[in-house]
Formats: structure tokens, C-alpha cells, sequence
């Protein structure tokens, strides 16, 4: 088991997309953040490899979870002992719009 540390930048964007989906549909932002919550213990758990990321997202250590139910991804950067998510990101959004909250 490795720690998963979440960047506030991360935070914000699920907080943010689960208020959305909870005006859209109420429970619908819970499911949301259940779903959030469930690929951060698989992240933790180690529990399946992270996949790469498109070409557009540039070159960085980043790797994603893709959620099976909303069109997000679980951007991380896996370390020996860490995982540390930087973005919580909409698949609509720019691959790679949060490439410098992966600098040290």
C-alpha cells in the first residue's frame, strides 16, 4: 500500500465537477465523488497499473485512471512510496492543461 497525496488543484476540479453533477441530477454528485473516491483506493491498493497518457498530453511522468462511469481521468504521478494525484480532469478539457503541477 503506497500514500496518495491529492493536490489542491485536484480537490477543486472534483469538487467543482460534483457540485455540477449534483445540480444535474441530485445523488448524481455523490456517485460522483464515490467514484472519485473508489479510483483513489485503487491508486493507493496499487491495485492496477495507471495507463499512459495520449501523445497531446506532452511528455510527463503522469499517468491516468480512467473512471468507468463519467468521462473523467485520475491524473497521478506514481513515486515508490507515493502517488500523488495533480488533476482530476474532464476528458473534454486540453490533454495536459495541468502539465506544471507536475514540477517538483
Amino acid at each position: 500500500m503506497r500514500t496518495v497525496r491529492i493536490l489542491e488543484e485536484a480537490s477543486q476540479e472534483a469538487i467543482e465537477a460534483a457540485a455540477w453533477y449534483e445540480y444535474e441530477q441530485p445523488g448524481l454528485g455523490a456517485e460522483f465523488f464515490d467514484a472519485v473516491d473508489a479510483a483513489f483506493d485503487v491508486i493507493e491498493e496499487n491495485l492496477i497499473p495507471l495507463s499512459p497518457l495520449p501523445e497531446e498530453a506532452g511528455d510527463t511522468d503522469a499517468k491516468r485512471l480512467i473512471l468507468e462511469r463519467f468521462p473523467y481521468d485520475i491524473v497521478a504521478i506514481e513515486l515508490s512510496e507515493e502517488a500523488i494525484v495533480i488533476a482530476v480532469a474532464h476528458h473534454s478539457r486540453k490533454p495536459g492543461y495541468w502539465r506544471e503541477r507536475s514540477k517538483p
